[in-house]
């Protein structure tokens, strides 16, 4: 059996750092929202008496081992699901979305399975149970499964679908050269000292895209601070394009309603236009 699955990047809106957590994350409000910015997973599934993985792609930035999310996604369905039939299973992951960006890459990846599994296997878990594996595997894979417009508590993993009336394009800017971690970005924001807080703008933001209203002045990221101090190529982006915001832990910015003039080397830089919201997460092709 084949199947193709499509799985979007998200952006963020507006990411508050609330305060450390006692498990080493951090509490955040943020809203995040889908873009018609994909990755490609070809599954191809067949009959085996034990379950083999094998992935293939074409990006050389990511592992396609034990170490890839997909495939750390497949073995946590099939341990905490009992009784499955077992296959072998390959996937070719074609990558569009750039990978330590905060674009959300890896994660809707591994959201892609879930949702492929549940299918294939014929499972029909539950929402809260595929909620529960999502956030086992990552802080962002809750938004890339359900997709749309989401406001994300806790860690992110605490997900509110949004009922949003405000759509806008999308553009991507991304150094070719510099990827941030989430581990990274977050270290850098708690090496500014800043004391807990309470969650402001990302409500402001919330009640101004259920009302319609123009949200481009409401754009925010608390890890943006550190970065455009630390790493030159960021401060390009802001200086070329101060309507630019990061998203997540960076490296990447995105601009709305526009298809921006950047003064920027193209050998430098990747910039991907012509983008929307988009109102799905994983899907079939």
């Amino acid at each position: 059996m084949q199947i193709k699955v499509k799985t979007p990047a998200k952006i963020n809106l507006c990411l508050e750092v609330l305060n450390v957590r006692e498990d080493g994350f951090h509490n955040i409000a943020s809203i995040m929202q889908t873009i018609s910015l994909y990755d490609y997973l070809d599954f191809e599934f067949k009959q085996a008496d034990e379950l083999k993985i094998q992935l293939t792609g074409n990006s050389v930035d990511i592992p396609y081992d034990k170490k890839n999310i997909v495939y750390k996604a497949i073995t946590l369905f099939y341990s905490t699901i009992p009784d499955l039939p077992v296959y072998e299973i390959k996937i070719n992951i074609e990558k569009n979305i750039p990978v330590q960006a905060g674009l959300g890459g890896g994660s809707a990846n591994a959201a892609g399975v879930i949702w492929t599994l549940n299918k294939v296997l014929n499972t029909n878990l539950p929402e809260a149970q595929i909620d529960a594996l999502c956030a086992k595997l990552g802080s962002d894979l809750n938004v890339c499964y359900h997709g749309g417009t989401c406001y994300a508590e806790s860690r992110g993993e605490k997900v509110t679908r949004i009922r949003a009336n405000y759509q806008s394009g999308v553009s991507i800017i991304k150094p070719l050269n510099l990827g941030i971690t989430a581990k990274d970005g977050y270290s850098m924001y708690d090496g500014l000292g800043f004391p807990p807080k309470s969650p402001v703008r990302s409500q402001e933001l919330k009640n101004a895209i259920i009302a319609g209203m123009d949200i481009s002045d409401l754009i925010y990221n608390d890890l943006e601070i550190a970065p455009l101090e630390k790493f030159k190529v960021l401060s390009k982006i802001k200086e070329s394009c101060p309507a630019s915001m990061m998203t997540g832990s960076g490296s990447a910015f995105f601009v709305l309603n526009e298809k921006p003039v950047l003064d920027l080397p193209a050998d430098e830089y990747r910039i991907i236009t012509g983008l929307n919201f988009v109102d799905t997460g994983v899907c079939e092709v």
